[in-house]
């Protein structure tokens, strides 16, 4: 037989033999995932920095392209362009608009022959004056109402515009004008300037670049001189991920870049972190293994002396470990186990020997002597008067003396229970004739389910006992149904009910283990469906002064057979 191992060396074992594996193991996963989570943050850096540059930009574009709408068939605008009066009011319907934007511009309105009518920004350089001129002449020669094409302007004190929209100002139906808004550079720029991102740049469909962040990219006459624009770029000897999108009403394309060498750097100081952190882990393993392996021993034997015993049958069998670790949280909880074990098993001998038996006895038994008393007083009256009324009433009541006093199973099919609870009202309304009636509404489903015999009869008799104490008539009904895992039955009299105050008290009566009042029958039924079915199943009582009451029994659904 092979020499069992002491606890001690397995512990130093274990951790001496097998703490490599994991570590080199992580030290794998970990080096795949800081690649590839710093490839996904790139990328997803890259490309949500473009869709950030292009709401903002989307936003421009669409303000100022229903704003020279909007402009160019003003009232004060055309009047203006007409008359060159009323300058005021269109130059405070300008800054209104302008002071609003995130990109700022410069408004010009112009003759049909390109004459400067009305600026908002002065126009030093003599290149700015032939700028809008050249606009004017495009307008005219293509017939464009509008234009929105990308140009770089210089004005006053070295300011340079990228972007223009124009507009035609007609009256009449002709044009006697022009309106121009040319965009800043520097507002572009600072627009497209974003977190987490190094190069942004913004061209039109021609790649005439209209703004960018860094003029590493900007070529001859303005053009982009990227020649790959997605995935892995190299620009001057420097290594980017870029990203394209675009806007197709403006059909600006937005380029964004993130540098991957910064990338590089992370990997390499992450792994060279994680590999001097398993070298002092694996150390340190080997410190633990020797002293966790030495504590500990001594807690393990006393903790599998303790499950022989229990084993052996002590229950009896509690120990104490006073280590402040783990170890004494374990030897707690078995403490804790070992006693809610004596507990329940103490209850469950209880409950099963004495109170179980006593009880269901008690209450399958149970059969109030006036009723028997009023059905022999009905059957008297029957003998004179109806020999037949007489039969049947001897018939019923053979039936249900069986029935309560037979012994063949606890439980029975519901149908059963049912037909018992349909004789023993008949036998009350040959009592009570018209002042009482019934119905009963069972689904199939329900109707073959299993359920404790004699189940429905105290219920039953309280309706009619109670019933009747504020009402010359009663109407009782009996319904069940199949919800989920459960069985539920309400019998509901339209009685004189009870006060909120009585309603309590007869709650409380019902759920009282230890009730002591006369009041037993609820409180039988209650602690009988309890102790077989468990704490969530029993019964509910509702009432309502005046309307009646409802005594709702709900039970497992467990379906009978043809054996039963």
């Amino acid at each position: 037989m092979a020499q069992k191992r002491n606890f001690k060396d397995s512990i130093r074992r274990m951790f001496l033999l097998h703490a490599f594996v994991p570590i080199f193991i992580l030290f794998i996963l970990f080096l795949i995932f800081t690649v590839v989570n710093a490839r996904f943050m790139l990328i997803h850096q890259t490309k949500e920095a473009g869709r950030t540059i292009r709401l903002s930009l989307e936003e421009v574009y669409r303000s100022y392209h229903e704003e020279v709408n909007r402009m160019a068939g003003l009232q004060e605008v055309i009047e203006y362009a007409d008359t060159r009066r009323g300058s005021p009011r269109v130059y405070e319907e300008f800054y209104n608009f302008n002071n609003r934007q995130q990109v700022k511009s410069i408004m010009h309105i112009l003759s049909k022959n390109g004459e400067i009518l009305a600026s908002s920004a002065n126009l030093s350089p003599e290149s700015s004056e032939n700028a809008l001129k050249a606009i004017v002449f495009r307008m005219s020669r293509t017939g464009q109402p509008l234009l929105a094409e990308s140009n770089h302007i210089r004005f006053s004190h070295d300011r340079y515009t990228v972007y223009t929209f124009a507009k035609e100002i007609r009256k009449n139906g002709k044009i006697i004008g022009y309106l121009t808004y040319q965009l800043y550079e520097e507002d572009f720029q600072k627009l497209i300037f974003v977190q987490n991102n190094e190069i942004a740049i913004v061209t039109d469909q021609h790649q005439t670049i209209i703004a960018t962040t860094n003029n590493i990219v900007r070529g001859l006459l303005n053009k982009l001189t990227l020649e790959k624009k997605n995935g892995n770029i190299v620009i001057n000897n420097g290594k980017y991920y870029g990203s394209e999108t675009s806007i197709p009403q403006a059909q600006w394309r937005i380029y964004t870049l993130n540098a991957i060498q910064l990338m590089n750097y992370t990997y390499l100081s992450l792994v060279v972190f994680f590999a001097i952190a398993s070298v002092l882990l694996l150390f340190l393993i080997q410190v633990l293994a020797r002293t966790v392996s030495s504590r500990h021993t001594r807690a393990v034997d006393k903790l599998i002396y303790a499950v022989r015993q229990l084993q052996a049958g002590n229950m009896q069998s509690y120990v104490h470990i006073d280590s402040g670790d783990e170890f004494e949280t374990l030897a707690n909880q078995y403490n804790t186990m070992l006693s809610r074990l004596n507990e329940l098993l103490a209850r469950n001998e209880e409950l099963s020997d004495l109170r179980r038996v006593a009880e269901v006895k008690h209450l399958q038994s149970q059969f109030h002597p006036h009723f028997i008393f009023n059905v022999l007083e009905t059957l008297r009256y029957a003998i004179v008067v109806d020999n037949k009324l007489a039969q049947d009433i001897v018939l019923i009541l053979s039936r249900l003396l069986r029935y309560s006093i037979s012994t063949e199973g606890s439980t029975v099919m519901l149908k059963d229970d049912l037909n018992y609870v349909a004789d023993y009202l008949k036998l009350q309304q040959m009592r009570f004739k018209e002042r009482l009636s019934y119905t009963m509404n069972v689904n199939e489903e329900a109707i073959e389910a299993l359920v404790p015999r004699l189940m429905l009869q105290v219920v039953i008799e309280n309706s009619i006992k109670y019933g009747y104490r504020q009402k010359e008539r009663l109407q009782l009904s009996v319904c069940g149904y199949v919800a989920g895992p459960d069985l539920t039955i309400e019998v509901k009299d339209d009685g004189g009910g009870m006060s909120e105050e009585r309603l309590r008290e007869v709650r409380r009566i019902i759920l009282d283990p230890d009730n002591k009042s006369p009041h037993i029958g609820l409180n039988n039924l209650h602690r009988r469906l309890v102790l077989m079915y468990g704490e969530r199943y029993g019964i509910r009582i509702d009432s309502v002064p005046g309307e009646g009451t409802a005594v709702l029994i709900n039970i497992p659904f467990m379906r009978g057979g043809a054996d039963v």
